[in-house]
């Protein structure tokens, strides 16, 4: 629901609330002035004196400080629809509670607690964020993320977790709730769109206080007019004192600061990234180093099988079969590619009853079957396997890591299998590199951003696709203990860190980041430890998080420095206007020619009204973003918003002054 009318102008009288305007000194100042003014224009009338300068002056600073909470107001607003329609979906949940026999209970979603098992039948919403612990089954989460294509959640996966307002499509599932009221994702994004849990960043934080400081130090300038003013014979009247200071603090930024904040939020709520604070987005405009998964990340994922390489004389069928074996209940993409190339290739395998399945394990990195008879078969990382076969007291084929090189050479993952102490051969896992991704690195570079490849693959594999993808580095064969280590070395060196996880032993690095992006899809636990949860379960969208985190930093320096700029070049061009006429040396400083102190006073604090809502664009859209180094944008920066707020506000307000010089 975008605001209009009437509407807008309620959303911006409810911001002059005292603790409204507390968190936002600049503006309280600009409040304070309009209301003195009032009481000067009010003992005018009653006096029976001129009020047109009073009554002038009143409502533009009224009009400043409505569009200054308009501004606030309308970017609140991009996001009451879709706040709307989540309460709409929150308020048809219902569920259908597990007592520890197994019995189905019916009870409003409300009444859930973190902990409580629900089950979920095809066709019903699911009622609240949790965990699959029995079962699998389509979802279309259209509800939360906007799209539609139904997705695939399965327990004991790191595609386990669900949320509330999603709708089971097939199958029946049991849910452990992970989630007390009011703290599932669900009310999370209410409360974010709505800009109820919004809070100032470090960041604004300081910018804040130096406004502040700047607004102090105009108001003991213009205090310290008045004794000098009567010393030259000249009386100031207060409405044109709080005038001259109104148009000499920061009021342009100091009316868009907190809107420049919920954009930034709510671009990132378009991109489906839900942010658990406004610091998320900050951080991820200030990252050093950028922790990437190469699978799904830089490459398209789902790693296919493409050959079976055998060696030391083992026959291709014979590979073939036990690889099979191997990967007949692996549930991974991996796993059901080498499933499907077996079979396509004619294999007559099968698993005889009693066979032991052996899943996959990030420390030992291998995976395979135990078969009745006791035969181990496994399948893994190249040197996982080779440890495997000699501790088992088998050896290496001659031919063995010639194979590994040269399926790494060709940009495919080995992935190695093993009968005991038997090395069989090599099974080669083929990806693609996401086109333009190099470019997307190239960019980050110039922003000066670190990019880590991480993967489980082999040295000469991770080095192939780093150097083809354009990466800075990378860690190969990396387990979740060496993902934690390199973000704390990578901390200790004073840099920030992002990076992105899925999977339950993501959980540590994910919290130990400083910016940890969670995948929707992934388990409870990794969503929990991250500050920024992907509703899409796009792993490249780390790339995108950094991108709108920089647009938001770039918008706040561009427009703080305009209006900054605006007040030196307001500063010189009233000054002289309201003096020249008791201190002629200052005539010569008088460049525009204003026509009187009067008109040139209203004219400035015209402008200084216009070019709030003039700017609410640019700090609702955000600066044009282009990748570029911090020399590179203070240098922009400067040349044109600092040099544009210098110059514009002669042109403007000399036009202004003629406006109102006709009508005097």
């Amino acid at each position: 629901m975008r605001l209009h009318g009437r509407e807008l102008m309620v959303e911006s009288l409810r911001r002059f609330s005292p603790r409204a305007l507390a968190r936002n000194p600049v503006m309280a100042v600009v409040v304070v002035g309009t209301l003195v003014c009032a009481l000067y224009t009010g003992l005018a009338l009653v006096r029976g004196t001129s009020v047109w300068f009073s009554l002038s002056v009143t409502l533009i600073l009224w009009a400043t400080v409505l569009f200054a909470n308009g501004a606030e107001a309308l970017a609140e607003s991009r996001g009451k629809a879709h706040a709307g329609s989540l309460r709409a979906t929150k308020g048809q949940l219902k569920a259908r509670r597990l007592d520890k026999g197994g019995r189905e209970y019916l009870v409003p979603a409300d009444d859930l607690r973190r902990g409580d098992q629900v089950r979920v039948r095809a066709g019903e919403l699911i009622p609240a964020d949790g965990e699959i612990i029995e079962g699998a089954g389509s979802i279309n989460e259209s509800a939360v993320t906007g799209e539609s294509a139904p997705v695939l959640r399965e327990a004991g996966t790191d595609s386990s977790g669900v949320n509330a307002g999603t709708k089971l499509l097939s199958d029946e599932l049991v849910i452990e709730v992970s989630a007390d009221p009011g703290e599932s994702l669900l009310d999370r994004m209410i409360a974010l769109v709505e800009g109820a849990s919004r809070q100032k960043t470090p960041s604004e934080l300081a910018l804040s206080v130096l406004l502040s400081t700047l607004t102090l130090m105009f108001l003991i300038v213009v205090v310290t007019l008045v004794p000098m003013a009567e010393f030259i014979g000249v009386t100031p009247s207060p409405v044109m004192l709080v005038a001259l200071l109104v148009c000499l603090i920061p009021t342009t930024i100091g009316g868009l600061l907190p809107a420049i904040g919920i954009a930034g939020m709510e671009r990132a709520m378009r991109a489906n990234l839900i942010a658990k604070s406004g610091k998320a987005v900050e951080i991820a405009g200030s990252i050093d180093t950028l922790l990437l998964d190469k699978t799904g990340t830089i490459t398209l994922g789902d790693r296919k099988a493409t050959e079976f390489s055998p060696c030391g004389g083992v026959a291709v069928a014979h590979l073939r079969d036990v690889a099979y074996q191997c990967s007949v209940d692996d549930p991974t993409p991996e796993g059901r590619s080498i499933v499907s190339l077996a079979r396509d290739q004619g294999t007559q395998a099968t698993l005889s009853t009693g066979a032991d399945f052996l899943p996959f394990s990030a420390s030992t990195r291998l995976s395979g079957v135990d078969l009745a008879d006791g035969i181990r078969l496994r399948k893994g990382a190249p040197n996982a396997i080779a440890a495997f076969v000699e501790d088992n007291g088998g050896r290496l084929p001659d031919d063995y890591m010639r194979l590994v090189e040269r399926i790494s050479r060709d940009g495919a993952t080995p992935l190695a299998v093993a009968e005991e102490d038997r090395l069989l051969g090599v099974i080669a896992l083929s990806d693609v590199i996401k086109a333009g991704i190099a470019e997307r690195f190239v960019q980050l570079r110039e922003m000066g951003v670190k990019t880590v490849m991480v993967t489980g693959d082999n040295p000469l594999t991770a080095a192939t696709i780093a150097a083809e993808a354009g990466v800075d580095d990378y860690i190969a064969e990396a387990t979740p203990e060496r993902k934690l280590e390199v973000i704390r070395e990578e901390q200790a060196k004073g840099r920030l860190v992002a990076m992105m996880g899925d999977g339950t032993n993501d959980a540590p690095a994910l919290a130990q980041a400083d910016l940890g992006l969670a995948m929707n899809s992934g388990t409870q636990a990794a969503r929990e430890a991250g500050n920024m949860v992907d509703l899409d379960s796009d792993p490249g969208k780390l790339l995108a998080a950094v991108e709108i985190g920089k647009q938001l930093l770039i918008t706040r320096g561009a427009l703080t420095t305009f209006s900054l700029a605006n007040d030196v070049a307001k500063y010189f061009a009233i000054l002289p206007a309201i003096f020249a006429a008791s201190i002629p040396a200052l005539g010569a400083l008088d460049i525009l020619g204003l026509h009187s102190p009067e008109s040139a006073v209203l004219a400035a604090v015209v402008f200084n009204a216009l070019v709030i809502p003039a700017l609410i664009p640019f700090a609702l859209r955000g600066v044009r973003f282009k990748a570029s180094s911090a020399t590179q944008l203070l240098r922009r920066n400067l040349l044109i918003y600092g040099l544009g707020g210098v110059l514009l506000p002669f042109p403007a307000i000399k036009l202004l002054d003629l406006i109102i010089a006709a009508f005097l």
